[in-house]
């Protein structure tokens, strides 16, 4: 069971590697692109602050792009980088080139069992389903959900969960049987408040002696 930072922003990753129970770092095309710098210089700079893994996003228009995409992003930190690649046949036939070689992958904007499936057979490191946006436009998302868990069970491709917008949507993905979720760090933050226990610090301070 890991959590994730969801940020390309490196103060914002400084900021979840202090916390102490961070698994890594997820990016995407737009995160990158908010940070006004070319993606591979971001990457770069993440590996040296967490002490997990670093998701990116492969984005070239052609396979062979992407390939060469792939192995530029590899080479910047082999121990640390894992590649999203997004979730169609082509790039199953990819990864089923890249993971061989050596280059850790994920497969994102996973919608269904069926593409689950396949990155298991890939042996893909993760499967990402996209939650927020799968609740937006698909009515049974829990249902979805718990099909993509049932079959990677018994694989080496874990699932880990990204949009999110409320703690709330969060625990209802945990409780659906997510262990691995990746979120902004005000999402993060907010994991560890609740009105009560900061009601309960009040109370007891009263009885603390100075």
């Amino acid at each position: 069971m890991g959590i994730y930072l969801d940020s390309a922003n490196p103060d914002e990753a400084r900021r979840a590697q202090e916390l102490g129970f961070i698994a890594g770092v997820t990016t995407n095309p737009k995160l990158i692109a908010q940070t006004g710098r070319p993606g591979l210089d971001v990457l770069a700079e993440l590996t040296e602050i967490v002490e997990g893994h670093v998701f990116y996003q492969l984005t070239a228009e052609t396979v062979e792009a992407r390939t060469d995409e792939a192995w530029a992003a590899y080479k910047i930190r082999p121990d640390k980088v894992l590649l999203k690649v997004p979730a169609t046949t082509e790039n199953f036939k990819m990864a089923a080139r890249l993971i061989p070689a050596g280059i850790e992958c994920a497969m994102t904007a996973v919608y269904s069992p069926a593409q689950a499936f396949l990155a298991a057979q890939v042996r893909a490191s993760f499967a990402i389903p996209y939650y927020n946006r799968m609740k937006q436009q698909m009515p049974n998302t829990l249902e979805v959900i718990g099909q993509i868990i049932d079959v990677v069970r018994g694989s080496q491709t874990q699932v880990l969960a990204a949009s999110f917008k409320s703690v709330e949507d969060v625990i209802v993905a945990l409780a659906a049987g997510i262990e691995h979720i990746t979120l902004p760090l005000d999402l993060i933050l907010a994991l560890g408040e609740h009105e009560l226990s900061q009601r309960d610090i009040r109370d007891f301070a009263q009885f603390v002696t100075q």
